[in-house]
């Protein structure tokens, strides 16, 4: 019985740990995306969105990860390094993205009404910019929209059901409630 080696450099080897990330802001009632950023092989930063757990809109998982591999790189150039995100970052993440001269970005299911790496506009290959990162998309889409969806599913639900969500606040495994609220 032949048994599968597991490429530990694959696209999608990377994309499961980002994909892990994501499932991490999920459990924090935080917009599940993940990323992980590679250099040589290694992953040296991971992140999962943080907006409302930080209270700040720039808390996105390409944003915190981005100065993560900086600060383990020891320098704001990233142009050796490879970003790997559960879903296509926005225009605030792909201006980041370009300004760390990022090399490759491998990212999920698109976005199209708001992506910056060619689902609505492409900020990552611009012309006009001093950097061009190359574009992998579609790795795990199914997976990084399954999330997604479930999240939003389950977000819709609780609404229906009148609990209050209180965002960025769950992290306990348990559902938040409005005891004590004024709904």
């Amino acid at each position: 019985m032949d048994i599968p080696i597991i490429d530990l450099g694959s696209d999608e080897h990377f994309m499961r740990e980002a994909l892990r990330q994501a499932r991490k802001a999920a459990a924090q009632d935080e917009v599940p995306i993940g990323a992980v950023i590679v250099h040589e092989g290694r992953i040296i930063a991971r992140a999962w969105n943080q907006v409302e757990t930080l209270k700040d809109a720039t808390a996105h998982a390409e944003m915190l990860a981005l100065t993560q591999a900086e600060s383990a790189m020891d320098d704001w150039r990233l142009n050796e390094c490879d970003l790997y995100v559960t879903k296509e970052p926005c225009p605030m993440c792909a201006g980041a993205i370009v300004h760390c001269r990022v090399r490759r970005v491998i990212f999920g299911c698109e976005d199209v009404k708001g992506g910056a790496a060619g689902g609505f506009w492409n900020l990552l290959q611009a012309p006009n910019l001093n950097h061009r990162c190359e574009i992998t998309s579609g790795v795990l889409a199914a997976d990084s929209v399954g999330i997604l969806k479930s999240f939003f599913a389950e977000a819709r639900a609780r609404r229906a059901a009148g609990e209050t969500h209180v965002k960025g606040a769950r992290g306990d495994g348990h559902e938040p409630s409005n005891e004590g609220l004024n709904a």
